[in-house]
C-alpha cells in the first residue's frame, strides 16, 4: 500500500510525540530533522512589521474594510464557510475590548466600545506556536515572518493551542469546493491542514505589497522594515500611542496599532 508524503509526516510526528519508549525511537531520535528553507538572501537584515492606524480605520466605510480583507482571501484562496467552528480566515476584525481588554477602563470604553479592529497573525518575534509544531510545518524566517509548510502539517493543531491569539484556522473538511474563483498563483490547501496569514511573503518576493495593504486606499495600514527608521512603518509610530495585543505574554508581536 502506497503511503502519501503528508501521511508519512503524519505516523512520523506522532511517533515524535508519543512513542517515546518504543525501541525505534532511538534510532529516530538520531535522525536530524530537515530545516526549513532560510528566507532569500534580499531579504536579509530586514524585519517585517505592520502598523494599524485605528483612527483612519473608523471613520473608514464598511466596504473598505471589506475589500481589504477580501483581497487577501481572494489571492489566498480562502475558503468562505458559513459556519464559525469552520470558517477559515486569514484577516477578521473583532471588537476593540476583545482585541485589547487591557485597556478598558471606565473613561474609553464608551469611545472604543463595539468598534471593529482588523487582526490577523501577529508574525511574533518569539512565535510560540512553532515550538510546539512536531513536524517543524511552521516556523520564523530570518526576515520576521511565521510561515506555514502546508505538505508538511499533519493536523495535530498543537500550533492553534500554542496561539494566544486564535489566528490560526485548521481546514475540518476540503476547502477547495468553498472557493469562488482558485488563484493558480497560489496553493489550495486539503482538509486536515492548519493555515493563517504569511504577511504576503509571495508578494514581497516580487517587490509588492500585501494585498490588504495595497486594498486600503486610506493608508490605514502600513507595512515595511522595522529595521530601517525610514521606512513608512517606523515614521507611522512617531507621535502617536502604540499598542500590541497581550504585550505581558512575551511574544512581541510585529504587527502595532496606532490611536
Amino acid at each position: 500500500m502506497e503511503l502519501s508524503r503528508r501521511g508519512f509526516l503524519k505516523i512520523a510526528g506522532l511517533t515524535l510525540l508519543g512513542l517515546a519508549a518504543k525501541p525505534g525511537w532511538e534510532v529516530v531520535s538520531q535522525i536530524k530533522p530537515i530545516e526549513p528553507s532560510p528566507a532569500p538572501n534580499y531579504f536579509s537584515g530586514k524585519k517585517w512589521g505592520m502598523v494599524i492606524d485605528l483612527k483612519k480605520c473608523w471613520e473608514a466605510k464598511e466596504e473598505d474594510i471589506i475589500e481589504s480583507i477580501n483581497a487577501c482571501h481572494r489571492i489566498h484562496n480562502v475558503p468562505s464557510i458559513q459556519s464559525i467552528k469552520e470558517e477559515i480566515k486569514w484577516i477578521w476584525t473583532i471588537e476593540y475590548e476583545k482585541t485589547f481588554p487591557e485597556h478598558i477602563h471606565d473613561f474609553n470604553e464608551e469611545e472604543y466600545k463595539g468598534r471593529s479592529v482588523i487582526v490577523f497573525c501577529n508574525q511574533c518575534d518569539d512565535p510560540p506556536c512553532t515550538k510546539y509544531c512536531p513536524t517543524r510545518a511552521t516556523w520564523k524566517r530570518e526576515d520576521g515572518i511565521v510561515m506555514m509548510d502546508f505538505h508538511r502539517c499533519i493536523g495535530c493543531r498543537y500550533c492553534m493551542a500554542g496561539c494566544p491569539y486564535g489566528s490560526r484556522s485548521f481546514n475540518w473538511r476540503d476547502p477547495r469546493p468553498f472557493i469562488k474563483k482558485v488563484n493558480l498563483e497560489f496553493p489550495t490547501r486539503t482538509k486536515g491542514v492548519v493555515e493563517k496569514c504569511n504577511f504576503c511573503e509571495e508578494r514581497l518576493s516580487q517587490g509588492l505589497l500585501p494585498a490588504c495593504v495595497e486594498a486600503r486606499k486610506d493608508k490605514a495600514l502600513i507595512f515595511g522594515d522595522l529595521n530601517d527608521p525610514h521606512s513608512e512603518v517606523r515614521k507611522a509610530f512617531h507621535g502617536r500611542h502604540v499598542l500590541q495585543r497581550q504585550p505581558e505574554l512575551g511574544t512581541k508581536p510585529k504587527v502595532f496599532y496606532i490611536v
